[in-house]
Formats: structure tokens, sequence, C-alpha cells
């Protein structure tokens, strides 16, 4: 799906619009810091790139340096390669290239690296003012026996596919192969959040690389600052330092390669910088299985499940599962130089990937003229067992809402523009968390950009809503009472994911919005189907897991008369009886064994009522309509 006009500043016709009066995510500015220092010194960043190219082709001798002056592919040169006793090569997008038919002399490598800066203890060297490096390949004695020239360059718009991304203020970490652009893309970032959006931005350079070599930096990087890195190993010193001298709003690390430094990343990102950052690696599974780099997707657990959990989810009882917090917000996959693949909640990828389930992710091209051209999502299996024909299903990414239907965009943006409006002049709203993290709800809420709307409190008698997992909620039958009596809307979960608890905080926001308290969804139809399949299924389970097979009494959640009766209805199926037990608001069925007496249920229920009526604050219970349990994603 082409949708070139909204992220582009130009029109059909190629004239620059003007532009707009508030920062959209998806504008690119016309010009660069970089584009703005050549034009002053009026240079063009062709002319740039060519003066920076000859700094490197001044390390090779004259009849190489004609050679690959004269190909028609210079302006595309990746790295020259200069191994002692073999030809040199130059290596471009087509092919290697034979610069002469002489092989590589000890001269030949002294020539060039005496000019050059020093080599470090990674072996890497560059050349000042550039972003050029130099790799060494020694002997065991020490000697330098081969040179490996990379090309640098600092290409404005590489990171134009990431700008939505880049401006949310999300922690980002890019992953790929060696030489397919981590660097240059990252380099572009520490600009356009320098430049374009004014924060203060500290690059921790490991080898020169974002920022070029010597000590002033290279213009690509605009009014980004850059720390220089001594020792590779002192990495994670060095990103600590960083964060507690120069009051970063932003960091940037090229290559986390050790547990230190995710260590240290995971811990910057634990004071609330964003944080952009490049891993070697093809695929997020990749990091997962790299136990030096885990902990930058919240690090990896095996958890031994019971009999029952384990025949639930249809799998075996040793799983493994995330053992807390990504550090990163996002994961981008870069397949090309054109193509990438990003993951915007890379702690759900995560969790598919571990559960044996496709995640879901899109796919952003770039098109000739460096534009974004095409967004597509790619949705994954929502579970182990889903059709296989609907996996992958590439579908535009407009069409996605937050839960995941299908819908037109323009209405969505107009009901969206309805509810903020409603909510701009409103206090703030409250929610009592039971059950659930209160840290998981605080992320979730800063992730809809609500900080300033949804407040959390200890207090249930000041909330506006109830927030609590399934599990939990139906074990405590007082805390229903209290906030049924006090008219406050509950919402549940069936589990802590931080999708659940995102979908359940949107619909009652939606909900507090409209004044609605007894429907989770806009269309009452759909609410009333999915409030019946839950309760349904709620006494499927209750039946086949704990009422035949331990022959024990379930009670069931709360729910009207009608859901009630139909699932009396399906109780009768298995040649169980069933009780209505509680009073108005608390009516809810109880489940019998084959053997339960009646004396039993009786003495049961008397009990549920007694534990009713002692929080009747207000001495009457208005009626609330049990809110559906919110489905995955």
């Amino acid at each position: 799906m082409e949708i070139g006009q909204k992220w582009t500043s130009k029109s059909e016709e190629g004239v620059e619009s003007e532009p707009p009066s508030e920062v959209s995510a998806y504008q690119i500015p016309p010009f660069s810091f970089y584009h703005l220092i050549a034009k002053l010194e009026g240079r063009d960043e062709d002319e740039d790139s060519e003066i920076e190219l000859g700094r490197l082709l001044v390390l090779l001798p004259e009849e190489m340096r004609r050679k690959v002056s004269e190909h028609p592919e210079l302006h595309h040169l990746i790295e020259i390669v200069m191994d002692l006793g073999r030809k040199p090569l130059a290596r471009f997008p087509t092919g290697d290239f034979v610069l002469s038919d002489l092989p590589i002399t000890f001269q030949d490598l002294e020539h060039a690296t005496a000019q050059v800066g020093d080599f470090a203890t990674d072996n890497r060297a560059g050349i000042s003012r550039t972003l050029h490096r130099i790799s060494a390949i020694r002997n065991r004695k020490g000697v330098i026996i081969g040179l490996t020239c990379r090309v640098g360059r600092a290409m404005s718009g590489s990171a134009n596919l990431l700008r939505d991304l880049v401006y949310d203020g999300g922690s980002l970490l890019l992953i790929g192969p060696p030489g397919v652009g981590k660097t240059t893309i990252i380099r572009e970032i520490a600009r356009m959040l320098a430049d374009d959006y004014g924060k203060r931005v500290m690059i921790v350079d490991t080898s020169n690389e974002i920022g070029g070599d010597g000590d002033i930096p290279h213009p690509g990087i605009g009014g980004a600052r850059r720390l220089q890195v001594p020792n590779a190993d002192l990495q994670h010193k060095v990103l600590i330092e960083a964060v507690e001298n120069h009051m970063p709003q932003v960091i940037v690390i090229d290559e986390i390669s050790t547990k230190l430094e995710a260590m240290a990343a995971s811990t910057i990102a634990q004071r609330g910088i964003q944080l952009v950052a490049t891993a070697h690696g093809v695929t997020i599974e990749n990091l997962i299985m790299n136990p030096s780099l885990e902990m930058l997707v919240g690090g990896i657990q095996s958890v031994t499940l019971g009999d029952e959990e384990a025949s639930r989810r249809g799998v075996q009882k040793t799983v493994l599962e995330r053992r807390g917090p990504s550090t990163f917000t996002c994961g981008v996959e870069i397949i090309s130089k054109t193509e990438l693949r990003v993951h915007c909640n890379l702690e759900a990828t995560v969790d598919a990937l571990l559960s044996g389930r496709s995640p879901n992710f899109e796919v952003r091209k770039l098109n000739a003229q460096g534009f974004a051209n095409e967004i597509f999502m790619v949705e994954g299996d929502p579970s182990s067992d889903e059709n296989s024909s609907k996996q992958h299903e590439i579908i535009p990414r407009d069409a996605l809402d937050i839960n995941g239907e299908r819908f037109i965009h323009d209405e969505y943006a107009n009901a969206a523009e309805m509810l903020e409006s409603t909510l701009e002049d409103a206090l703030p709203i409250h929610l009592y968390v039971y059950g659930i993290l209160e840290t998981s709800v605080v992320q979730a809420i800063r992730e809809l950009k609500k900080n300033d709307t949804i407040g959390l409190t200890d207090n249930i008698s000041k909330a506006d809503g109830l927030l609590a997992l399934h599990s939990k909620l139906k074990k405590n039958s007082r805390i229903q009472v209290v906030a049924k009596s006090r008219d406050i809307p509950i919402y549940v979960t069936k589990t802590s994911s931080l999708l659940q608890i995102t979908k359940a905080i949107h619909a009652f926001m939606r909900e507090h919005a409209d004044g609605v308290r007894d429907s989770v969804t806009e269309d009452k139809e759909t609410t009333r189907s999915s409030e019946k399949l839950d309760a349904l299924e709620e006494a499927r389970l209750a039946i086949e897991q704990i009422v035949i097979p331990r022959g024990k009494p379930v009670e069931l959640l709360p729910r009207s008369s009608s859901i009630i009766s139909l699932q009396m209805s399906f109780i009768k199926k298995y040649q169980l009886q069933s009780e209505k037990i509680g009073k108005e608001p608390n009516v809810r069925l109880r489940i019998l064994p084959l053997h339960a007496s009646e004396t039993e249920a009786i003495a049961h229920e008397e009990m549920i009522d007694d534990l009713c009526n002692m929080d009747d604050l207000n001495g009457s219970h208005s009626s609330a309509t049990k809110l559906p349990l919110l489905s995955d994603w």
C-alpha cells in the first residue's frame, strides 16, 4: 500500500510543501544539519562524499588509486581489502574488482598504516574527520599483514522509515548482520534526535564509527555529543559515565555484544532514558538464543507448569518464558538498506516466539528517492492451533486498530479525535489495580500516552474503574461487592501481559469518556456475544477440570439472569446440577458434583450471602452488568 503522501514532505509535482504548524511523526525535513553545513560552505553532499572518499584512497599506491577511481561504481564502494602476498580487491555491490596484478607487499601496508590513526586494542583505526574504518589483521608477533578499509558514509534520510518510532520516544534496538547499514541508521537517528527534536543526545562511540575518527566529531551526527571508548572492554563503564556525568535524554550505542554491556543498557533504561542501540544478529530469535544478549529482550527462564495449566495451554510441562520487562520498546530487523522489519512491541514478539507462535510485525520499504513507499502489517498466528491459512496475512497498516480489528482509517481517526477532545479538559481519572503489577499498568499508560489523564489510586472508593486479574478477582468476592456497591466498573484481563492491560485501559478510557459503565466495547451486540462465549467457556473449564475429575463444587462469576440461564442449560448437557447463590447484584451459579448433598449446598449459600452482606456499605446494591473477559489480541 503506497503511503508516500503521508511520509514525504513533497507533493506529487516535487514541490516542497509549507511546513505544518505541528510536529508530525511522519514529517520528513527537507534538509538535515549535514545538508545545511555543506550549503553554507558552498558545497553539496556529493562533493563532501568525494572529499572523504579521496582521503581513503590516499592509502593506496598510485596505480591502485587510479583503477578504483575509474570504476563506474566508485560512489558505491564498500571496502578495500589488502592482504600480504595477495592481489588487492575493491568490493562493490556487484562483486569484487581486482585493483592490481601485483600482490600486496609490506611496503604497501606500511604506506597505508602511516596515514591513519593509532590502532586500538580492537585492531581498528580511522582517518581524522571521516567515517572510514581501517581494521588490521596481525600475525602472532603482532605485525600487520592485512587491512580491511571500510568506507563510511553519512547518509541523510537513512532513518526515514523509523521516524515515527524515534518521535514516540521509545527505546529502539536495531538487529542485522555485519555490513547491512546498522551504524549508518543510528548515526542518522542521533542527528535526527539532536537537530530535529532538540534532545540532549550522547553517543557512546565504541570504535569511532558513529562520530568519526579524531577529536572533532563528524558533521553527520549533527548536534549530538560523543563519548569515545578508550578500550572496548570498558564500554559498559562509559555507558554509566554518560548517564551520571552528562544528563542525556538519549543514549546511542553501537554493537552491544557482551553481557556487561547488556546489563548497563538495562540499567540505563530503568532511569527513563531513551536508548538507541545495535546488535549483531539476523532476527529477534537470535537475541533470545544468545545468553549474552537475552537480557536486552527481558531475559529467558525455564518454567515448570502444573498438570492443569500445561493441559490448558496444550504444551509440555517445562516451557520458556520471558523473565522480566524488555530493555527496548521496539525491535528492528534490518533486511537490506531499503527494507526493514519492525516489531513495534518487542515484548509481545518475544512472548510469541517463546510460545511457538509467529509474531506480528511491520515490513517497511524505501523507494528509489529515499522516501517510505510501503508499510505492511504481517499478522502472526494468535495461537498455536490457529488455522495456518491466517498466518502471515499481509494487510495495510492503516487497517488495524488497537484491538487488532479491521476498520476504516478515517473513521478511527475521527473517533480518536472525539475521544481526545472529550478527555482534554477533564480531571485525571483514577484506576484501582488488583492482582496486576502496578509497573506493568504504568508502562501500558505510558505507551498510550495518557500519563496526564490516567492515574493509579490505592483507595478504591476514589477510583473511577477497577482493573483486575481474572484469577485473583474470582477468589475475592468482597472486592467485587465493594466495587459494584459504589458503581465502579470492573475491567478484567485473563493475563498480566502488556497487550491485555493496554487493551483494558483503552476500553476504560473509551467508556469513561462516553459515560458508559456497563460495557467494554462500542458495539452492544458484540459485547453480548463475547460475554456469552466467556460464560460458557468458564463453565466448561470448571466442569472438565475440577467438577468431574476432582468431584468438587465450583462457583462461577456473577452474571446477568439471561447468561445464567444459558449456563444452566449448558451444565445440564453434562448431566450435572447447578444452583443459584447470592443476591443481586452478586447472583452466580454453583456447579455441583454428582455426589454433592443438598444440605452442603444450602450451607455454602448461606455463608456466601453473609459475606456479601458484610460489605454492603450503602445499604443497597446498584445493578451493574459484569464486563466480559478481554480476549487475546
